[in-house]
């Protein structure tokens, strides 16, 4: 029996044939028209159709993807394992970024002078006095010598003018982390009062690019100043006396507003406030000379100020930081600091290891205290949560000085832990910053003084990290909804070659649980 097409032709009475059939008086041109406008929608269609199945694909390869959401207060190295991530799994990604880098580095090493400057300015504050009728009979006056009337003005710092001038020399600097501050944060946001202790960046500004933008164009500056060296050729020895840098020269030398002369060097300046290496090359001998200055050393211990704890501290390196064709290494960025605000999403292809080509997104959130609320719509979507708590027992948080860091730590990781969100989602705990533990217990600082559960154990590394880990395991077993596996860590994040074999370890682990959770094993 042949076979016959169900729809054969058109039914004259059926509605929409007679919506489609054209009008009974449409001309050519009105025809011509219609199919013109029937062929649009048709391509209009055929676009959203195609969007949708994008849309469909990218929904599906994201589902595919492991997440894993970084958290902890501030400080507490979540940027920095991000970068260690990218260092180890993803170099070509991590390789793109290292321009953007270079600039923060350079920022973190302005941000540390401005500090020590400011402790020298502490220093010569306190010091000053005034003589009065029996000091002059008690023979006190400057560095031992006997003052000549009463009213008179001394000091007795150590400090002498040799410090002074270096000092003002070294505020060139200034101007330009100002100006870069603005660049990277425009909006510092409502409540924001001076500037921020930390270079700070708003998640999802784009501000990798800006910076990456800035160094390019500065080294094409660099490479075209008269004064640049080539790098084929060797670099001089440092003079005892440093060329100024163009800004100091554009401060030096005034000129009559409006000529030709005073706007040339107002370009000259804004070039230099935005060009970090040049005005760090000319000012690299006195920021070695004050950072290396015994007597410096000495104001710094009196002060009870650490430089070196300082995140994104690179005053020791700074004879290859501020050299005018300075490079930063995987050690340098990984060093640097920044402080995220918001939540940054950070989208990476595996190039190595198990399993090559695996999509992962790594959500870096911000820890003050402020913005922890934005954390919670990222809990029912993520694989696996790193949570870094560094063993600070010393130290209080930023926000609030009376709360102290390892107290505050211990509390958000209940909240994780009881969680119900969060019930099915690893959770990998980092005791970060062992490094500064370390330098803390060999200072002779007790645990008992700050945490006095502690008791009289002993004041060592390995009894130390032990009570702490305990505390966290018996909140993790005791809060999380239901029975799951410890995973702790002992690190030091700017450690890249000891938290690239942890993070291996944390990958692999990460990838198991994610294939189990997808019914793959």
């Amino acid at each position: 029996m042949a076979s016959r097409a169900f729809w054969t032709s058109q039914d004259p009475d059926d509605p929409l044939t007679r919506a489609l059939q054209p009008p009974p008086d449409e001309t050519p041109d009105d025809r011509a028209r219609r199919l013109r406008d029937q062929e649009d929608a048709q391509r209009v269609s055929r676009e959203i159709d195609d969007d949708i199945a994008l849309a469909r694909k990218a929904y599906d390869r994201r589902k595919r993807a492991i997440k894993i959401l970084l958290l902890g207060q501030a400080e507490s190295g979540k940027s920095t394992t991000l970068k260690n991530f990218q260092l180890q799994f993803s170099p070509q990604h991590f390789a793109k970024e290292r321009a953007a880098w270079k600039t923060i580095i350079q920022l973190n090493l302005i941000r540390c002078i401005k500090r020590l400057l400011d402790v020298l300015q502490q220093e010569w504050e306190s010091s000053l006095h005034t003589t009065t009728p029996s000091s002059l009979a008690k023979g006190k006056g400057v560095a031992g010598r006997t003052p000549s009337a009463p009213g008179v003005r001394f000091s007795t710092s150590p400090l002498n003018d040799h410090h002074r001038r270096i000092r003002m020399r070294l505020s060139a600097l200034l101007p330009i982390e100002l100006e870069l501050m603005r660049k990277l944060l425009p909006d510092p946001g409502p409540g924001a009062i001076g500037a921020p202790r930390d270079v700070c960046v708003r998640a999802g500004s784009g501000w990798k690019g800006v910076l990456a933008a800035l160094s390019a164009n500065t080294s094409t500056l660099d490479s075209s100043s008269p004064s640049s060296v080539p790098s084929s050729a060797p670099t001089p020895a440092p003079a005892l006396a440093p060329a100024p840098a163009p800004l100091v020269s554009v401060l030096k030398n005034g000129s009559r507003p409006g000529t030709a002369n005073s706007q040339a060097k107002d370009r000259d300046r804004d070039k230099d406030r935005d060009n970090p290496s040049a005005v760090l090359a000319a000012c690299r001998d006195d920021i070695l000379a004050l950072w290396e200055d015994a007597v410096v050393q000495g104001v710094l211990k009196k002060h009870n100020v650490r430089l070196q704890d300082m995140p994104g501290f690179f005053l020791n390196d700074a004879g290859r930081v501020a050299a005018i064709n300075y490079e930063p290494s995987d050690d340098d960025i990984v060093r640097a600091r920044v402080r995220t605000l918001g939540v940054e999403e950070h989208h990476f292809t595996m190039e190595s290891g198990a399993l090559p080509g695996t999509e992962w997104y790594i959500y870096d959130v911000g820890g003050s205290r402020g913005v922890r609320q934005h954390w919670i719509p990222y809990f029912d979507d993520v694989q696996a949560i790193i949570f870094l708590a560094p063993l600070a027992f010393n130290l209080t948080l930023e926000e609030d000085a009376k709360v102290n860091r390892l107290e505050d730590s211990i509390t958000l990781w209940r909240e994780v832990c009881q969680n119900a969100l969060l019930a099915k989602t690893t959770l990998i705990l980092f005791l970060n910053k062992m490094d500064i533990l370390q330098a803390t217990l060999a200072a002779g600082i007790r645990v008992v003084k700050y945490v006095p559960s502690y008791g009289d154990q002993p004041n060592d590394v390995q009894h130390v990290t032990k009570y702490f880990r305990e505390k966290f395991r018996g909140y993790h077993k005791r809060l999380s909804p239901r029975a799951r596996p410890f995973y702790w860590h002992e690190t030091s994040v700017i450690d890249t070659r000891s938290t690239a074999a942890i993070l291996v370890g944390v990958r692999e682990g990460i990838l198991r649980a994610h294939l189990q959770s997808v019914n793959v094993i």
